[in-house]
């Protein structure tokens, strides 16, 4: 029994050995046998292939989408650093171009009355020591600013120089309650006294009572002797309402200042005054009223009838 069952065993060895390297054989020759056998064999695990393709790709889009994302917010944080630098590029441009537009109103203001003056920026503003109304500016002695000299605006008087440092000085306001500057009424030798009251509108305080004042008079800085405080000339407001209280000694008037002081980015210290006085050379020029157009209306009257 034991022999049968081992020469068995051996017939069937050498026939699968033999088989083999038949269908070798004809797979080498290119005889499409073993084809069709890949291909069912490839036909029952596509549906597998195709399975572990279905529940992978989920997988594999998060963690694509998890890299994306990752490069998005990245963009997105250069992106918004980049539009903060053009807002802060855009505001600066702003800025620099209004104190410009202050620079050339002033300097024709100044060119025009043949005053020599010093620019200056305004760095702060503010109270500071006993001045309740002030703006500090980065010009000093260096450039020859001396205590109690004329600031201009772009439109006029803007206050005077109370401190003076190497490299910066002290302006006092006009709005300031302190703040006082003679006045001469444009086209007219009526002079008084303005006072600061903290903000554009001031009081004008005529000198004797022999003379009067009206709504929408202009003032100018009257001057003072060696031009120190105030030079001569400047415009500093106009009358908006009069007091014609009885029994006053002299007329009193509010003023509205020209300048605007909440707005104020450069200013002009005046450093040396011109020989002669500029007298009404600076008075703003008024704006002249939009004419108002006229329709004429012709009625042609209709015709009467006769019976």
């Amino acid at each position: 029994m034991r022999k049968g069952s081992q020469g068995r065993s051996r017939l069937l060895l050498i026939t699968l050995i033999v088989t083999a390297l038949f269908l070798i054989t004809l797979d080498l020759r290119g005889v499409g046998i073993l084809e069709g056998a890949r291909q069912g064999t490839q036909t029952i695990l596509s549906p597998f292939q195709r399975a572990g393709n279905v529940v992978l790709t989920p997988f594999k889009n998060f963690f694509s989408e998890i890299t994306h994302l990752g490069r998005t917010r990245n963009q997105i944080e250069k992106l918004r650093a980049a539009n903060n630098s053009l807002k802060a590029q855009l505001a600066n441009r702003k800025n620099a171009d209004g104190q410009l537009g202050q620079l050339k109103s002033i300097l024709d203001l100044a060119g025009t009355a043949g005053f020599k003056v010093v620019n200056a920026r305004v760095i702060s503003q503010g109270s500071s020591q006993s001045f309740a109304q002030t703006i500090t500016i980065d010009t000093g002695s260096n450039a020859g600013i001396k205590k109690n000299m004329t600031v201009l605006s772009e439109f006029g008087i803007a206050g005077v120089v109370k401190d003076v440092y190497l490299n910066t000085a002290l302006i006092s306001l006009a709005t300031d309650p302190s703040f006082r500057i003679g006045i001469r009424i444009a086209g007219s030798q009526q002079i008084g006294i303005l006072s600061g009251r903290g903000n554009r509108s001031a009081s004008l305080q005529l000198i004797d009572n022999l003379t009067s004042v009206k709504v929408g008079d202009i003032l100018l800085s009257r001057g003072s002797v060696a031009n120190r405080p105030f030079v001569p000339g400047v415009p500093v407001g106009y009358v908006t309402a009069v007091d014609n209280s009885a029994g006053a000694i002299a007329q009193s008037a509010v003023v509205h200042l020209y300048t605007n002081f909440s707005t104020l980015g450069v200013v002009a210290v005046v450093v040396g005054a011109p020989v002669s006085n500029p007298g009404d050379a600076l008075v703003p020029v008024k704006p002249q009223p939009t004419p108002v157009p006229t329709v004429t209306i012709y009625i042609t009257p209709s015709p009467t009838s006769t019976n």
